[in-house]
């Protein structure tokens, strides 16, 4: 008898075979095996997602707020784009608390419209969906979500977009916020590199954590040399999201509006086992911001939390 064959993360799905199919077997049975087959596949994959999404919303978290740093390295052994930067790298992550505590005082209320895109190529077969998102944040932690317009991939549209959503609005809770930062115990920090530029350059910092877990990551950080807020993020998870990912690549834009650099979009690409490649997008339009004088007029006084550079 030939062994019954599962997918390991979704028990509902194991199939087998009966002995002795000769001319038995039809051709209608062969078929829903088939279209069994491609279900348990499609929904392994999408779990994968799901886990990749929700820890999206916690990776790189809340802020950077205070940075360990790295042994100084022989400044004869350093490229020319370090030894030529105006700053240190503990200069450079002081400016950042500095600033980032003046953000945070001044930041009482946003919104914008998001538009997120998932797009998922290879075995068993490509799958598509978007929805249009009005997103609002009131410091110093509340976060709602109403839904625009949806279509595609219905699985995609309930078992990921809709839970990114909910672990986003988890993730902004105190609790949470508090251990995501990235903080002398969680991390070391190294500047690796200056980009000049007329409006103040940007330092180029390379971020590495000091034990993996599915919460935090690795790569570069770009800190704009005026403001000194996070402008770019290029990384990885410290941590394999799921067996069924052989690499995960993270890329993060912001955009200035008003005084606060708030995120622009937001890109996570996965490379599965099986061959196939997922596509997270979330493009961040129409941003309405009020900070503290706007708010003192209007008599609203909330506490804040450290200035957030996120990543959802």
């Amino acid at each position: 008898m030939a062994q019954a064959r599962s997918f390991k993360h979704n028990p509902e799905c194991a199939f087998q075979f009966k002995p002795n199919f000769k001319a038995k077997f039809k051709v209608k049975s062969r078929e829903t095996s088939n279209q069994r087959r491609d279900l348990c596949a499609n929904q392994t994959i999408i779990g994968h997602l799901i886990q990749l999404s929700a820890k999206l919303s916690l990776l790189i978290g809340a802020a950077l707020v205070v940075c360990g740093f790295g042994a100084e390295a022989d400044p004869g052994t350093l490229p020319p784009s370090i030894t030529t930067a105006p700053l240190s790298v503990q200069q450079v992550v002081s400016n950042l608390v500095r600033k980032d505590a003046e953000r945070a005082r001044a930041l009482r209320h946003y919104e914008s419209t998001r538009i997120y895109h998932l797009s998922y190529r290879g075995f068993p077969s490509d799958r598509d969906a978007e929805m249009t998102v009005e997103a609002s944040f009131d410091s110093p932690s509340t976060k709602n979500f109403k839904i625009i317009s949806q279509s595609g991939s219905k699985l995609i549209i309930e078992r990921v977009f809709k839970r990114l959503l909910e672990s986003e609005k988890e993730a902004a809770e105190p609790e949470i916020h508090a251990r995501t930062l990235l903080n002398p115990e969680n991390y070391d920090i190294a500047l690796v590199g200056y980009e000049p530029s007329g409006a103040g350059g940007q330092y180029v910092l390379d971020v590495y954590p000091k034990a993996k877990s599915k919460y935090v990551y690795r790569g570069k950080v770009w800190v704009d040399g005026t403001d000194f807020a996070v402008t770019r993020i290029d990384a990885e998870p410290a941590q394999n999201p799921s067996f069924w990912t052989k690499k995960s690549e993270i890329h993060h834009q912001y955009v200035k509006v008003q005084n606060f650099w708030l995120p622009q979009r937001n890109e996570s690409v996965s490379y599965i086992r099986l061959g196939g490649r997922a596509t997270l997008t979330i493009d961040y339009n129409n941003y309405h911001v009020v900070d503290s004088q706007v708010a003192g007029k209007a008599g609203i006084r909330r506490p804040a939390q450290p200035y957030a550079t996120e990543i959802y």
